[in-house]
């Protein structure tokens, strides 16, 4: 008897009682799930995504001539597949066209006249560019550098396609960080105060009455985090699949779904296919590797890849190879049609203001600390060589962290360092009792150069500053000494990256944005760690300068946290300025002259259609390369 297959409530099922499926072909089925059922013969899987095991499934059938009949409704899947790939073809040949100039501004209907008379917010011109590529495509990414105004070319979109009954909702999956921003951009470009139901964090059963709503009872923006959806996906599924909706879905850094087989990219391709329209944003498509994007492209045409895997190995083989024009070449045959990328040079944004480092002078008891571990990291690294390599790596990343501590706030020498425990400080009594009692002796130098800095600024009438600093006592320590002298301040650090910081710290952060932006607030100093808040944030409208009280290696964090004051919507007319606290002769300059060397290097880029930065800018580790470089 031929094998038959069919889809039975989410279960894949093949019947082969004759046991027509043997040896290697077996293999490969339990490879993707499938299990021995009930009658014998029958296999079974239960896969997170039901068509594309199926496509899979059909697909190696017929490429090794293994006879079989489908079910109807398999029947139907198959006719519904070959729609959806002869949409991706024309998708591809839109946005071909779009790119090269040949589809005009006849070609999008009423979209511009009603952006023109019915949103509110004025889109810029690559904003409306963005836009009228993303409604060509049907599904597309947007790849444009931070701070050139995603949000609103969705938000537009999303309007359009509403009013002429296309859409009837908008959900939107990312950090928790960037629930703040989708609601005010809601507000702003569109005019309304959007019906919200935010799908993270709270009670299980307040999420799951939203997911069991029905069409009357639908939201205008739902939006979830990505830890979320990876708990509540098949709940979400039943949202977009049972309630008559067409939810137009939309992954916000889209970044943090590149991995192959990752829990949240999984929970994310689980849901995309119940969707009527699909859009990726991140202004980092590719941070480490090309296929970095494929998961992106898999979320936008769930079951008509425009990267079937044929294609994939060879970018990837092509990659290793370090034929990289090749790769992009063939990248741009792919997907290149399907997503739009504004440059940084076409925001035509006021310039941006490095001024000279600001050098402070070291207190006493802080400049002995700092001589004293560095001359102890010296002597250490004479026997370095008698290390294993993965401890002597451990050593030296945590000799960094010690060095930095020392010229942010001495008193962080007394605080564990993950995987780290020398004492620098042994045998050396009375250094170990001057650090514990550091802030009864003197305060940090740069605090008071910090202190004449914003008096300084005040003075000109410049009151919202935001001071970043890379370790969370220093950003309390700063904290303390700016409000005993007067000034209103708000802090935003987090001890885990943004993607996993619960709901409740994500909304105290928006609280805490949100009286810093209000001009009328008493809330003028934003004090805050690169980690945790250089992404989806703005604080260009009313904030045009920025103190970096220290720096990390970390080039991609510093480059995000430029772009918090320097923003289309506010940042077209207004220089945004930057001031760099300085210990003369310390690790300052070393870190200051690297960061500045790779963003120089990652602002070239950024402007290639295909950045991958890891290819040009980082190497095995960049606090390892700066150890090497001091201590050689």
């Amino acid at each position: 008897m031929t094998p038959a297959v069919r889809v039975e409530e989410g279960l894949l099922v093949i019947e082969d009682s004759d046991g027509v499926i043997a040896g290697r072909h077996r293999s490969q089925l339990a490879y993707w799930g499938f299990a021995n059922g009930d009658p014998p013969g029958t296999l079974v899987a239960r896969p997170v995504d039901v068509h594309s095991t199926l496509d899979k499934v059909l697909s190696y059938f017929g490429r090794y001539g293994i006879a079989h009949e489908v079910s109807d409704e398999v029947a139907r899947s198959r006719a519904a597949l070959v729609g959806l790939r002869a949409e991706l073809r024309d998708a591809v040949k839109k946005g071909a066209r779009f790119k090269g100039g040949t589809l005009t501004a006849a070609d999008s209907g009423d979209f511009l006249s009603f952006v023109a008379t019915k949103i509110p917010r004025k889109l810029k011109e690559h904003q409306l560019k963005a836009a009228l590529h993303l409604l060509a495509v049907t599904n597309g990414a947007n790849f444009s550098v931070p701070g050139s105004g995603k949000t609103a070319v969705v938000l537009a979109v999303y309007a359009w396609l509403k009013s002429i009954g296309e859409i009837d909702a908008l959900f939107v999956v990312g950090p928790p960080s960037c629930f703040g921003p989708w609601k005010a951009e809601y507000r702003a470009v569109l005019g309304a105060i959007p019906n919200v139901a935010l799908l993270a964090g709270g009670e299980v059963e307040d999420r799951r009455t939203a997911y069991a709503a029905g069409q009357r009872d639908l939201r205008d923006l739902y939006l979830t985090s990505f830890q979320t959806l990876q708990r509540d996906w098949e709940r979400v599924r039943v949202l977009f699949g049972e309630t008559g909706a067409r939810f137009f879905f939309v992954v916000d850094e889209a970044h943090y779904i590149k991995q192959i087989g990752g829990v949240w990219s999984s929970a994310v391709l689980a849901v995309t296919q119940f969707t009527a329209r699909r859009c990726v944003l991140t202004g980092t498509p590719f941070p480490r590797t090309y296929s970095d994007a494929f998961n992106l492209f898999d979320v936008l045409w769930p079951r008509s890849t425009p990267l079937p895997q044929s294609e994939r190995l060879r970018i990837e083989h092509l990659a290793e190879n370090h034929r990289d024009e090749d790769a992009t070449d063939l990248l741009a045959s792919t997907i290149g049609p399907l997503f739009y990328r504004v440059r940084k040079g076409e925001l035509h944004l006021a310039e941006q203001r490095f001024h000279p480092p600001i050098i402070a002078d070291m207190g006493e008891h802080e400049k002995r600390i700092y001589d004293t571990i560095l001359d102890r990291v010296r002597e250490l690294s004479m026997d370095d060589y008698l290390r294993d390599v993965d401890l002597l790596t451990r050593l030296r990343r945590g000799r960094m962290m010690r060095i930095r501590q020392t010229v942010s706030y001495a008193k962080l020498l007394g605080t564990a360092v993950l995987d780290y425990n020398e004492n620098l400080a042994e045998g050396d009594l009375s250094l170990a009792d001057v650090i514990r009692h550091y802030d009864e002796l003197e305060i940090p130098g740069k605090i008071k150069a910090l202190l004449a800095l914003l008096d300084g600024l005040r003075s000109r009438g410049d009151r919202k500053v935001v001071v970043w600093s890379n370790f969370i006592g220093s950003l309390k320590n700063i904290q303390r000494h700016l409000e005993h002298h007067c000034y209103g301040v708000g802090l935003l650090y987090g001890d885990t990256p943004i993607e996993a910081t619960p709901l409740k710290d994500a909304q105290s952060r928006e609280e805490v944005i949100g009286a810093f932006v209000d001009l009328d607030s008493r809330l003028d100093i934003l004090v805050a760690n690169p980690a945790a808040c250089a992404e989806s944030i703005s604080l260009h409208k009313t904030c045009s300068h920025a103190v970096y009280y220290d720096l990390s290696y970390n080039c991609a964090q510093y480059l995000q946290s430029l772009d918090r004051i320097h923003r289309v919507g506010g940042s077209e007319d207004k220089i945004a300025h930057y001031y760099f606290l300085q210990y003369a002769g310390t690790v300052d300059e070393d870190l200051l002259t690297n960061v500045r060397a790779k963003a120089q290097r990652m602002s070239a880029i950024i402007d290639r259609d295909y950045p991958v930065y890891s290819l040009d800018m980082f190497g095995a580790d960049e606090e390892l390369e700066a150890y090497a470089r001091l201590f050689r």
